[in-house]
Formats: structure tokens, sequence, C-alpha cells
């Protein structure tokens, strides 16, 4: 009886048929980039949106189909967030408790969804609905206090809409984001947008709010335009700048002028005594 080709087997738990389509989508994701490995980032998030969080099996797979040991895929699925190592819920609710958002109210919109769902940050709750994070930013400090349900924006929140929010999630309602997407969707069918693959949403709702484009708006009214660019400005602001008192590169005095001091000085870059510096003086060479 011939044995089976190595290349033909999985370590993996998956069923022949989860396997095959998790494979179309990973070569899709290995023809985007000139190194296969590269793809590694958006093949986490593949397998994330086929069992809730990047398990096993899916570091396995990852480590498979990139010629990766499972130690070198653990190491990225742990040092990024986004990667969840266990069971998450239906949502992924991120409050904003970084330095703008807390003062605007982010700690207290956190404080009352964890109260109120019964978890803290990265867990989940009983019916597996919402897991609740704290987030150390959601890049939207002009909306603050920022919540976001699966990446999308709930701007200017308060304790009471937030728990309106996830009351509203629990129950399966449609829940409708600030800006964006005019809906929100499962983490797992985010996980497979992040991993590459469009779900048709990406045109819908409002980009820029208000707050962003305030500042067009008012160069717009005031008639404010930037200064013209001269000729050879670019040259110009390329050129260091000196400041007073101090001579121009090339002139005596300069750093440009001085006579070397150090081995690092003939070699920048290299620790005396490197082969990059040359021998350390103090301690002589090889050869003496």
């Amino acid at each position: 009886m011939t044995a089976e080709p190595t290349s033909a087997r999985s370590a993996t738990g998956y069923d022949a048929e989860t396997l095959a389509t998790l494979a179309g989508d990973a070569a899709e994701i290995m023809s985007r980039y000139p190194d296969p490995r590269s793809g590694l980032l958006p093949m986490l998030h593949l397998v994330q949106s086929v069992d809730g969080y990047v398990s096993r099996d899916g570091i396995m797979f990852c480590a498979e189909q990139l010629d990766l040991t499972a130690a070198e895929v653990s190491a990225v699925a742990t040092f990024y967030t986004q990667y969840k190592r266990h069971p998450n819920g239906t949502y992924t609710v991120g409050v904003c408790t970084n330095t703008l958002c807390a003062v605007m109210g982010g700690d207290a919109v956190f404080d009352e969804l964890s109260e109120h769902l019964g978890v803290g940050h990265d867990e989940t709750t009983e019916d597996g609905a919402i897991t609740l994070e704290r987030v150390e930013c959601n890049a939207a400090c002009d909306y603050a206090p920022v919540m976001m349900v699966n990446w999308e924006f709930f701007d200017n929140q308060t304790p009471q809409s937030a728990v309106e929010v996830a009351d509203r999630l629990r129950a399966g309602e449609p829940v409708a984001p600030t800006r964006g997407a005019s809906s929100v969707c499962t983490f797992k069918q985010m996980s497979r947008v992040l991993a590459g693959f469009p779900d048709g949403r990406a045109d819908e709702g409002v980009g820029a709010g208000g707050p962003t484009l305030e500042g067009l708006r008012i160069a717009r009214e005031n008639d404010w335009k930037a200064p013209a660019v001269s000729q050879g400005s670019d040259q110009a602001a390329a050129e260091p700048v000196a400041t007073e008192g101090e001579p121009s590169a090339g002139e005596p005095g300069s750093s440009a002028e001085r006579e070397p001091a150090a081995p690092s000085d003939v070699a920048p870059g290299g620790k005396p005594g490197t082969p990059q510096a040359g021998p350390d003086p103090e301690k002589g060479s090889k050869h003496d």
C-alpha cells in the first residue's frame, strides 16, 4: 500500500470541505504578495472568520500554507489584539479609554457596560453575544467618547446610549453605526473583510462627519488658501538651517570638518572593537 504524500496531509482538525475552502482562499491571499509569507496577517483573519478566533487548527493551517512553524505563527497571533486566542463573541464592543475619550467619559462608558453585561475586559457574556474590550485608541478623537462594534464607529457615546446599543445587539435587533457601513456585521464576517474579501459595504453610510471637516469648512468660508510654492522651494526646504552661532556644514568648526576621535567616527554604526568599526585602540589589535 502506497503511503499518502506528506503534502496532502494536514495536522488541522478541519473537515475536508472546510479545509478545501480555506485552502482556496489562502491561495488567493498568497497570490497578492511577492513573498507568500507576507500573507500571514490576512490569513490569520481568514481562519478567525471560520472559527471565531485564532484556534489551534487555524495556527496549524497558516503554518502549513506558508511553510512556517506553529511557534512563528503563534508569535504573530499573540502580538496583535485583533487576533483572539479564545472564542470571541458575535460582537466585539470596544470602548476607547485613552486620554481624550477617558476625559470625555470613556471610563464611565466602559464601567457602565461592564456592570450591565457582567463581564470585564476581554471577557464574553454568557450568551456569547458580546466580548467587551478597553481600547487604547479608536482613532476618532473628534467624536469622543467613542465605542466601536466590530470596528464600526459609535460616536459621542454616553453610558446610557452604550448600554442601549449592547441590549439591541443581544436582542438580535439591527444596529446602525454613526458613520461607515449602514449596519453592523458579525465578528466572523468582519474578520473575513479584514482578510481582504470585500462584503460590498465599503461605500455605505457617511465617511467623514462634521467635526472632522470643520477645519475645511472654516477655510472655505474665509477663502483661506495654502501658500503658493515658489520654484526651488523643495531644495531650500531640504537644506538644513544652521542655528545662530553654529557653523554650517563644511565650514571650519562644523562636525563635518572635525577630526575623527573614535573608531565609531571612522565607521559610523559600528561598536569599538567590531569588524564594522575596526579594532578598539584601547584594547589593541588581535595582531599586536
